[in-house]
């Protein structure tokens, strides 16, 4: 089966044909930082990030840019209100978002351009549009783009014309979709801009939101290029904005496949912070979830499905990943011994891995792709069971978990997953405890474990510890 995406542009699932062989250019939105990102920012990033390893896995060489958003209406808002630089304010949450990113193990994109880096190109994308006609400077000195002189305006989101409200204008950077109007490029300096401000031929100002995607885009993957993503809120009015002012400056195609992904709710609810349901990825964390729990979760719903977060969701998380680490840890102890089993061995890890590739290749299928991984997971403890997996054969087996792993990242467990040597120390003392018969001291020490979040698995080789 050849890849293939859902493209929210056309509404159907194509086959993906990218416009160089062999290559692709991905272009996705990243935060606006001017706070802490959230678990519904980090369930676009996992999505995003599920898409560029599986473009990996298929072979293709991916350049991925995602931006950077530092200078808009929030980021000003907030940096002012914080009496701080909006360089200084939005730097620190710039960090954040790598700290964490890091912790969701996605991949680092190729470039992350941070749009304060690139004004110059704004006003060079400005004033093409201007000298064809499409865009304006309008008495209040800021510079719009003309809903009506573009007719090809409304294409992703399938706006009715005539509903249209032409002549009116939207000077703030989000706006609703019954607001139809005239966008800024270029919002002309007011005294709530502060000292955040350049020059450019139409007086001191600054960029509109989404003048920034459609240059950086422009500067690192072409003006033509294979795939933007973000989320399902980005598609009005941001990726419709970014649509129509770099097909009318360029005078091509902008993006062949455009993909989205559904919201995030907390059990079943918008997460709000009035409702008490909003999270970051730290307050998780503090929660007691790993990254890799975290990052389950956030994967586990296809991408274009609502996410239903919850904290059950999070336990049922560790307890898949459990069973995957059980059997991970099973195999690589098998791995040690004489062969025994390798051709079924060999058999079962090519079928899974088969069905997985088929289910990624389909959309980012994540449900059947994780079902052919606990397939894997179950046929390779019944044949560790049976005795029939061990030297090559349970090392093939642990190679088609690490080939899945490429696109899931979920396998291995995090550093901060090791055993403690807290935990290590009161193993050896049950075992000790065991060894000399008090079954009293070893079932307290067992006990002490346990509300530790521990559990100790008595094995050929020894105890071994294990999270709850």
């Amino acid at each position: 089966m050849a890849l293939e995406f859902h493209n929210s542009l056309t509404r159907r699932q194509e086959p993906f044909e990218p416009i160089q062989a062999g290559a692709v250019g991905l272009y996705t939105c990243g935060p606006t930082v001017y706070n802490i990102a959230h678990i519904g920012n980090f369930r676009a990033y996992v999505f995003e990030d599920l898409l560029k390893r599986t473009l990996l896995y298929c072979g293709y060489r991916v350049r991925h840019v995602m931006n950077l958003t530092d200078v808009d209406d929030k980021t000003i808002r907030d940096s002012r209100a914080a009496g701080t630089s909006l360089a200084a304010f939005t730097g620190r949450f710039k960090e954040a978002f790598f700290a964490d990113s890091q912790r969701l193990r996605l991949a680092p994109a190729d470039v992350y351009p941070a749009a304060t880096e690139h004004i110059p190109e704004m006003i060079s994308l400005i004033q093409t549009l201007i000298a064809k006609g499409v865009a304006y400077q309008a008495d209040d000195r800021s510079v719009y783009f003309s809903i009506a002189r573009w007719p090809a305006y409304g294409q992703l989101v399938h706006i009715d014309r005539d509903q249209m409200r032409t002549g009116e204008r939207v000077s703030h950077d989000e706006y609703a979709k019954e607001s139809v109007a005239d966008f800024a490029l270029w919002k002309a300096w007011t005294e709530t801009d502060g000292d955040v401000v350049w020059d450019s031929p139409w007086g001191k100002g600054r960029p509109g939101w989404h003048i920034e995607c459609s240059a950086m885009s422009s500067r690192y993957l072409g003006p033509h290029f294979d795939i933007h993503c973000g989320g399902v809120d980005n598609m009005f009015p941001h990726h419709e904005d970014e649509i129509a002012q770099s097909e009318a400056a360029n005078g091509c195609r902008f993006v062949n496949v455009w993909l989205h992904c559904a919201h995030l709710v907390v059990d079943g609810e918008k997460m709000s912070k009035s409702l008490g349901n909003f999270y970051t990825l730290r307050d998780v964390l503090d929660r007691g979830y790993s990254g890799r729990e975290i990052r389950y979760v956030l994967l586990a719903t296809h991408y274009r499905q609502a996410l239903n977060f919850s904290f059950r969701s999070c336990e049922d998380a560790r307890a898949a990943l459990q069973r995957l680490d059980a059997c991970r840890s099973r195999l690589e102890e098998a791995a040690r011994l004489p062969d025994a089993g390798v051709e079924g061995a060999r058999a079962v890890g090519t079928k899974a891995g088969a069905a997985f590739r088929a289910a990624m290749e389909d959309d980012l299928n994540i449900s059947a792709a994780l079902a052919a991984l606990f397939d894997l997971v179950r046929e390779a403890n019944r044949l560790l069971d049976a005795g029939s997996a061990s030297g090559t054969g349970a090392t093939a087996l642990l190679a088609a978990l690490q080939d899945m792993d490429r696109v899931l990242a979920v396998v291995t467990p995090d550093d901060g997953d090791s055993v403690p040597e807290s935990i290590l120390g009161l193993a050896a003392a049950r075992q000790a405890a065991r060894q000399a018969k008090d079954f009293r001291r070893a079932d307290q020490i067992r006990d002490q474990l346990a509300a530790a979040g521990w559990v100790i698995e008595d094995t050929a080789k020894g105890p071994r510890a294990r999270r709850k």
